[in-house]
């Protein structure tokens, strides 16, 4: 259905009613990556559609009293259908994840034309929306906190600055002064054209900088982690290891009320913000937040395992990386909660193939620079697959000794292989041995 710039991909795509059809986030956080890197034109025609429901997300703002733009939670025709603003209206990180897809996908093909004649827009008024909702906080020694928001982790709802949000929001009021200061400087015909649609001030370039320069982040001296959110650590840990199996999913056994008062998580949301925002956590960060936050999640949703694969394989943890790459695997194939007959998980489609590329391949592509830093389990024997990078296809074929670098056509191309930085010639495969004999994980992991 994306081929048409008058369409998204629905939760459950084409192949069950469960959601009515309607739009999560799960299309730029899970979906795009893998049409960003092998139907780019695809993933054009889904971030045009988002553009497409810009006023309706303006008019949006309004309704809940706030400037700029924000994107429904859950919609079909760009207005808000979630009944419950908790788990629904609260996430007001759709916003910055529909500002990441859009960086990725810019920063993936150069285009540069849908960046600057939809993607400002979108921009100027998500940072606009972030700018107004959060404040600059005397009692956190003015840094910029923003309340009263739900992350990723719909067990835990309306919360003071959850750290995936804080760190997500800031992403995207950067992106936002990095691309309107470029345009005014290099595309000036294009800055004025932005002008004139959004009414935007010289003022509010310089107010968002500030915002992200001083935004809060939590962190936990004593444990040496970052909370989920300000009062996380102190909710009474959920006994997960006494729970009945055939009591899970918890929020058909249990009032919101009663789970929004544990430490227990639906789906991934610091492990998330790990893997997005990867350069914002040492590797020491990611180990002890992956090692807290890993046995108080549930598998409630669909949309965790294929994180956890992710992260866990980045820190070394290749059982629990290739336990719940299985899980994302076969979650339909396998009918892993009992309602594909609901129809498919496309989330977790998108997510399987993020497991393969960006879990056991070990690709980033933070700045625009594509690295890999593989960890291939036992259990797999062979990985291959493509990517097209600015309209050049790639190829990566690896085992447990080497790995294959291919580019088939198009210029050279600068990647990085295990912090060894290497140059692609069209036509002229590169083999590299799949890990350094020290095998140093922690200083570029630290990088990535």
């Amino acid at each position: 259905s994306a081929r048409a710039e008058g369409t998204g991909i629905p939760a459950k795509g084409l192949t069950g009613q469960t959601y009515e059809g309607h739009y999560f986030w799960d299309t730029e956080i899970y979906v795009l990556p893998f049409l960003t890197y092998t139907a780019p034109r695809v993933a054009r025609n889904l971030l045009k559609f988002r553009h497409s429901m810009l006023d309706k997300a303006r008019q949006r703002a309004r309704e809940v009293n706030q400037k700029g733009a924000l994107f429904p939670w859950r919609t079909i025709n760009g207005e808000e259908a979630s009944a419950y603003y908790a788990a629904g209206t609260a996430q007001y990180h759709i916003n910055a994840d529909i500002v990441y897809a859009l960086k990725k996908y810019v920063q993936a093909t150069g285009d540069i034309s849908l960046l600057y004649n939809e993607g400002a827009e979108i921009l100027v008024e998500t940072a606009r929306l972030w700018y107004d909702l959060g404040f600059f906080n005397p009692r956190q020694d003015g840094q910029f906190c923003i309340h009263g928001v739900t992350g990723p982790d719909e067990y835990t709802t309306v919360v003071n600055n959850n750290t995936y949000t804080n760190l997500m929001a800031k992403m995207n009021l950067l992106y936002a002064v990095e691309t309107v200061t470029h345009m005014r400087q290099e595309a000036p015909d294009f800055y004025a054209t932005l002008v004139h649609k959004t009414g935007l001030a010289e003022t509010e370039i310089a107010d968002w900088a500030e915002a992200a320069a001083r935004m809060y982040i939590p962190y936990d001296e004593e444990t040496g982690i970052h909370p989920q959110d300000d009062n996380f650590l102190d909710r009474e840990v959920w006994d997960l290891a006494n729970t009945p199996k055939d009591r899970f999913p918890l929020l058909l056994y249990h009032h919101p009320l009663v789970i929004y008062r544990h430490q227990v998580i639906k789906q991934a949301d610091i492990v998330l913000a790990m893997f997005l925002l990867g350069s914002e956590f040492s590797h020491e960060e990611k180990r002890r937040n992956f090692d807290y936050y890993d046995p108080l999640t549930t598998g409630d949703s669909s949309l965790s395992a294929c994180i956890q694969s992710i992260v866990a394989a980045e820190i070394g943890e290749m059982d629990k990386a290739l336990h719940y790459a299985r899980y994302a695997i076969l979650m339909d194939l396998a009918d892993v909660g009992g309602n594909v007959r609901d129809g498919c998980h496309i989330a977790s489609m998108g997510g399987t193939w993020m497991v393969m590329a960006y879990g056991f391949a070990g690709m980033r592509d933070e700045q625009g620079e594509i690295s890999f830093r593989p960890h291939l389990p036992p259990a797999i024997r062979r990985l291959r697959f493509h990517l097209t990078v600015r309209t050049q296809l790639l190829t990566i074929e690896m085992d447990h000794d080497e790995v294959i670098y291919l580019l088939r056509d198009g210029k050279s191309l600068d990647i990085r292989h295990n912090c060894q930085s290497v140059t692609l010639i069209p036509g002229q495969p590169v083999r590299l041995p799949l890990r350094e004999e020290d095998g140093g994980d922690t200083e570029c992991a630290a990088e990535s």
